[in-house]
């Protein structure tokens, strides 16, 4: 190196190193120089007792009810924090010590959900911070931590014989057989979720088309066909337990009041208490939205059943092949077909005594009754 190049080297250096000790006297980042920013201290990030509330009144109210468990957590143990605080490992660790202290229910599945719902909740904070322009999109550490691996539902489409036994429980116990029964054929008509049912209004429905309009989640909402006999059963229904206002909710009580969950809760307890085989899986509602969507798509394709699902989004196509996966009974199906002889969750259904009769099979496959699986479910 020259004595010239040697001299500016040295320069150059002082140069830095000048301007370093000015910028921390002035208390002026390099970023805030470089984007412009004024030479004033940034305003500090607010704490999440500050800013959750805030968040709170701005999600939907799916949003709201997903979330408000964790962010009271949140609250509760990093209130006084503010955003830019937590590091990632924070937050990961936060996500175990969730994951460790979840619920243990007959259907849980080792706190996973729980920590990704914390993940998720935190996600939601951050999003609504950065837009706000509290933190930048770099210092957000909730998109730094991966979410748990989502494990596969273990929801499946009921055969026909299960579906019976619901039905059956339902018309012989309980004090409002009559709505009981109402609401299960609406699920299993619309395969809705849980909350179409619930926000039904009289306005929504058309009984000289036979359609009802569901809102669901995602603020979505969809015209769906329903049989004339379900049209004229809601209609009768609320000229008969309605407050005559068409922007009331279709389904009540006797007594004109709303029904809510917890309707839905106890007929769902009362029937596994009377079927051992739908307490061990916790069979509830959204399982007849399987057993409909999986005769859907096998009878007319995985485009009818995405549109009857109502997955408006192309893009989520896939998202049936959660309603639509094979069942224990088709396995057992293919076992019967491939070794030639009868399974007992095989026995009955059409298309293995089909199959049997074209491939020449000698084996004797027991014969169907009344209250074999057909495929189709019904009320």
């Amino acid at each position: 190196m020259s004595a010239a190049d040697a001299t500016g080297s040295h320069q150059e250096s002082t140069n830095i190193a000048l301007v370093t000790a000015l910028m921390a006297q002035l208390n002026v980042t390099a970023e805030q120089i470089t984007n412009g920013a004024s030479s004033s201290p940034r305003k500090p990030a607010p704490t999440f007792a500050e800013f959750i509330p805030h968040v709170v009144d701005a999600v939907t109210p799916g949003t709201r009810r997903a979330y408000s468990t964790y962010w009271q957590r949140i609250l509760e143990q990093w209130g006084h924090r503010r955003l830019d605080e937590p590091t990632p490992t924070e937050i990961q660790q936060f996500a175990q010590r969730t994951r460790e202290s979840a619920a243990r229910r007959r259907n849980s599945r080792g706190g996973g959900a729980a920590a990704e719902h914390l993940i998720a909740a935190l996600r939601c904070i951050y999003h609504y911070a950065r837009n706000d322009r509290l933190i930048d999109a770099d210092d957000n550490p909730a998109a730094r931590v991966r979410k748990p691996r989502r494990q596969r539902s273990l929801r499946e489409a009921l055969p026909e014989r299960a579906v019976a036994q619901i039905i059956t429980v339902a018309s012989e116990t309980g004090n409002d057989p009559d709505l009981d029964l109402l609401i299960l054929r609406f699920h299993l008509e619309t395969a809705c979720r849980q909350g179409g049912a619930l926000q039904a209004r009289r306005r929504d429905l058309d009984t000289e088309q036979c359609l009802i309009l569901l809102r669901e989640k995602g603020q979505t909402e969809r015209w769906q066909p329903i049989s004339p006999t379900l049209a004229a059963a809601l209609a009768t229904h609320f000229s008969e337990r309605g407050d005559g206002n068409p922007a009331s909710q279709i389904l009540r009580y006797r007594n004109g009041r709303p029904v809510g969950k917890r309707r839905y809760d106890n007929l769902w307890n009362r029937i596994r208490s009377y079927l051992p085989w739908a307490d061990s899986h916790q069979v509830s509602a959204h399982w007849l939205r399987h057993t409909t969507l999986t005769w859907v798509e096998r009878h007319f394709g995985q485009s009818i059943a995405h549109r009857y699902a109502g997955h408006a989004d192309p893009s989520r196509q896939a998202t049936i092949s959660v309603y639509t996966k094979a069942t224990l009974r088709e396995v057992a199906q293919a076992l019967a077909a491939l070794t030639g002889e009868p399974h007992p969750l095989a026995d009955g259904d059409p298309m293995t005594v089909m199959l049997t009769a074209r491939l020449g099979e000698q084996a004797q496959l027991p014969a169907a009754t009344g209250d074999e699986p057909d495929g189709t479910p019904h009320s």
